[in-house]
């Protein structure tokens, strides 16, 4: 081989060699650091955890499908629970006299903190049962990376076929199958679809059971830095209860228009917020704006 042949077959090795470097430092640097698994079990202990110790609170536009019927409200969040103003039903602003009603209503849970207290009762209900589903996901699923978009890393799942549920919440979760989208850098929750795999049956069916190919969804944003709070929620499940009874769970909440409201923030102040006439208007669209 001539000196030129020689050096020009060095060359070339020395590109190629040069080239793989490149694609192998790549692939190391976009390879997860840590399994499927364990991320979920991170993102799942750090949003508990979060939760227990955020104190911020928030004003937003709840709009809540449920039974066929649409009610839009206006939220604001206390230390001493969440204040809530019905604006429109199905679409349409209330009517004048509608709007005296619910300003009476509001005044009255302001002054009347145990009747408050009630309805927050029924809603922590609820969070504590969405806490307890959250607490099973990291044992109740395998995991494994399925892409990314943007931050967002996409998880799918299946039912850990080593785990069994202690509870009848705890079962209906394990039939479920589904994705979860992550933000690995925060450890946080961006959304979540489930989809039921079989029909589940409450005491041999006796007690009831939950149709095959029940949905649903829930996504958050981060709303403020480090902030990530519910967007939608979409529940769509169908089944039989005791005795034979038809249930159906279809329910659909969207939550837009967030902004924060000062800690001290009491009841009286978030009544007087929501009790203003320009608080909250409709646009010749339908839909909402806030009046800044």
């Amino acid at each position: 081989m001539s000196a030129y042949n020689s050096r020009s077959a060095s060359l070339w090795i020395a590109l190629f060699s040069l080239l793989f470097s490149f694609v192998a430092i790549g692939n190391a640097q976009s390879a997860p650091s840590i399994s499927a698994n364990d991320l979920a079990r991170a993102v799942v202990n750090n949003e508990l955890k979060i939760s227990d110790q955020n104190q911020s609170r928030w004003a937003y536009v709840a709009e809540k499908e449920e039974a066929g019927k649409k009610q839009t409200k206006r939220v604001i969040e206390t230390a001493y629970g969440s204040l809530e103003r019905v604006i429109a039903v199905n679409g349409v602003p209330l009517t004048p006299e509608q709007q005296r009603v619910e300003s009476e209503r509001v005044a009255r849970l302001a002054k009347s903190p145990y009747e408050l207290k009630k309805l927050e009762q029924a809603k922590q209900k609820d969070a504590d049962q969405c806490r307890a589903f959250f607490k099973m996901i990291p044992e109740t699923f395998v995991f494994d990376y399925a892409g990314q978009s943007g931050e967002l890393v996409k998880l799918t799942f299946k039912p850990n076929p080593n785990y069994q549920p202690p509870t009848r919440e705890g079962r209906v979760l394990h039939h479920m199958t589904g994705e979860m989208w992550v933000h690995p850098k925060q450890l946080r929750l961006g959304a979540i679809y489930g989809t039921l795999l079989d029909d589940v049956k409450f005491g041999g069916g006796i007690l009831g059971h939950l149709n095959r190919g029940g949905q649903f969804t829930v996504k958050r944003t981060e709303i403020a830095e480090g902030r990530w709070e519910l967007t939608e929620l979409d529940v769509s499940m169908t089944g039989k209860a005791l005795c034979f009874k038809s249930i159906a769970v279809q329910q659909k909440e969207l939550r837009t228009d967030f902004q924060q409201v000062p800690v001290e923030t009491t009841l009286a102040d978030a009544a007087n917020m929501l009790n203003q006439p320009t608080f909250m208007a409709f646009n010749k669209a339908g839909t909402l704006k806030a009046s800044r």
